[in-house]
């Protein structure tokens, strides 16, 4: 597996590495440490680690223009991102004159080879925390046959882009301490390996924990096996119907289970809402006809069940942070987090 980013038309790399698709526990970590000091880049600072399966970043940018960052993955991986963006201070009054945000968000990816276009805005300081893991370095960490993440691991198995949650979720505190563990730990050699690796499967859980929104109450409602199989031929039903899927009543009566627990086993069992799984569904092949089959917007809109065009790129800005015509313009996919 090989990753690398750098800034569009610069020659200077952020980062390049080329890292083991199998999972290492002996392999020693390398680490880095990466200082950019030129126009536009008013800051740009990278940690770097990698291990055997592994590759971590920590960047923090800001530049004085428009720019758009690089990035290409060769090569299957499962990426772990967090985006923490706000005004620089000494801007604060233009920034809200401009209406810019501050915020953060985080999601979990699996991404087979692909390249990406990351927009910047100037004056706005950017801090990345990006965990790359090779598909049996992630394995190792949560056993692939987990319920935490059964319907991810469906679409790794099929070989299929996708993100584990429909929409990006906003970082929690204590995301923020664990990734702070990480970039600020003091120990050497093996112990650093040790406690790295521990923190990172510690994300992973806050990150499924957050995403299964309610599984953590799982034990007051148990989904019985009977009900279970009909919320799996649910979804069943979705894969097939997306386009033009079926209103809750009439899902529920197709699986003969009623509303309430269809919603709420659905939500805790596949850790998002029947709405969301379509969604994700319908965006996830509209990004597939624009770039594998070179359709128009208004083909993949019809194609995907949505009346009209603007209705396609309303939802598809909001799940992927970029309008239908920019994925084709350019014939990448971005890395970066939904906006």
């Amino acid at each position: 597996m090989k990753i690398k980013s750098k800034i569009e038309g610069s020659d200077d790399w952020l980062f390049i590495e080329e890292i083991p698709e199998l999972y290492s526990p002996n392999t020693p970590l390398s680490e880095k440490n990466v200082n950019i000091k030129s126009l536009p880049a008013q800051k740009l600072v990278n940690y770097q680690l990698s291990a055997g399966g592994l590759f971590l970043v920590h960047s923090t940018m800001q530049f004085s223009e428009h720019v758009k960052v690089l990035s290409e993955i060769e090569g299957e991986a499962i990426t772990s991102q967090f985006i923490f963006y706000g005004t620089h201070p000494s801007n604060e009054k233009t920034a809200d004159k401009e209406g810019r945000r501050t915020g953060s968000r985080h999601n979990i990816r699996y991404i087979p080879s692909i390249k990406g276009k990351y927009p910047m805005m100037p004056d706005i300081e950017y801090k990345y925390f990006l965990l790359v893991l090779s598909r049996e370095y992630y394995f190792h960490l949560i056993d692939q046959h987990s319920l935490l993440h059964s319907n991810f691991v469906r679409e790794i198995l099929k070989g299929r882009y996708t993100s584990y949650a429909a929409k990006d979720l906003p970082v929690t505190t204590e995301m923020k301490r664990v990734i702070n563990d990480i970039c600020e730990c003091k120990r050497n050699g093996e112990l650093k390996r040790l406690h790295t690796e521990s923190k990172i499967l510690e994300l992973l859980m806050l990150q499924l924990e957050q995403m299964q929104s309610g599984m953590a109450e799982v034990d007051k409602y148990m989904i019985k096996q009977d009900d279970l199989k009909k919320i799996e031929h649910a979804r069943d039903i979705l894969d097939a119907e997306y386009t033009y899927p079926p209103t809750i009543i009439e899902l529920a009566k197709q699986i003969a289970l009623n509303e309430f627990k269809l919603k709420r086993g659905f939500k805790e069992y596949f850790g998002t809402t029947i709405y969301g799984y379509v969604t994700r569904l319908r965006m996830e092949e509209a990004r597939r006809l624009i770039l594998d089959e070179k359709k128009s917007i208004g083909q993949v809109a019809t194609a995907v069940g949505f009346n009209h065009q603007s209705h396609l790129t309303d939802a598809f800005k909001r799940y992927f942070g970029i309008l239908p015509s920019e994925i084709k313009s350019d014939e990448e996919q971005p890395l970066g987090l939904n906006k």
